[in-house]
């Protein structure tokens, strides 16, 4: 049976609206500034409204957030999965480094990937929205493990024949690789840009 939470935090409303991370911002800086130039980078966050960078201290409004992935993806098609995918990486080593406890990390490493698995899924779906925004996040299955992403903020309105997202992908499979198994792969298999109710991604072991 799936276990779905909805995505935005119990106080968005007090906060003005749906609310996401800012890490789905801050870690796409410098890797835009790596493959773009700051030009470039500079262009796109004013094109999603983006005004002045979050300090990182807290949630933000996931509406500049998602402007800045759509932004991405309608200027730069082919660069875009590539630059998401790298800013999803830096997000799950920010996760590491600031929001799990290093005492979890140690048992989580420690156990069967059987075992592991499940309660970092677990610790994920508590913390859905800081990825999710107003979207509802699910683990849809158990075998493989399935995560299913509603109403994605992030590709909301786009149309797509492929999946497009590798931000959200990313983040997954850091958490995975570095505390369940190396050999941990995220792929999403279905995407609501293409018409799908839900983005959905597999986690296997390999």
């Amino acid at each position: 049976m799936a276990t779905a939470l909805a995505g935005a935090p119990p106080d968005a409303s007090a906060q003005g609206g749906a609310r996401i991370g800012p890490n789905a911002i801050l870690q796409m800086v410098p890797v835009l500034d790596a493959h773009t130039g700051a030009d470039i980078r500079r262009s796109l966050l004013a094109e999603a409204g983006v005004i002045d960078l979050p300090d990182g201290s807290g949630m933000i409004p996931e509406g500049p957030a998602a402007a800045l992935h759509q932004a991405l993806r309608r200027r730069l098609p082919h660069e875009a999965p590539q630059i998401a995918r790298e800013a999803g990486l830096g997000t799950g080593d920010y996760i590491l480094a600031h929001r799990i406890p290093r005492p979890a990390q140690a048992l989580l490493r420690v156990l069967p990937a059987r075992l592991a698995a499940p309660i970092l899924a677990q610790a994920i779906a508590r913390h859905a929205w800081t990825f999710a925004g107003s979207g509802t996040f699910a683990i849809a299955a158990r075998t493989p493990l399935t995560f299913t992403l509603a109403d994605n903020p992030v590709v909301r309105g786009e149309r797509s024949a492929v999946p497009l997202c590798a931000w959200h992908e990313a983040v997954f499979e850091r958490l995975f690789r570095s505390l369940v198994s190396p050999r941990a792969h995220v792929t999403e298999t279905q995407c609501c840009a293409q018409g799908a109710p839900a983005c959905r991604f597999e986690v296997r072991l390999r």
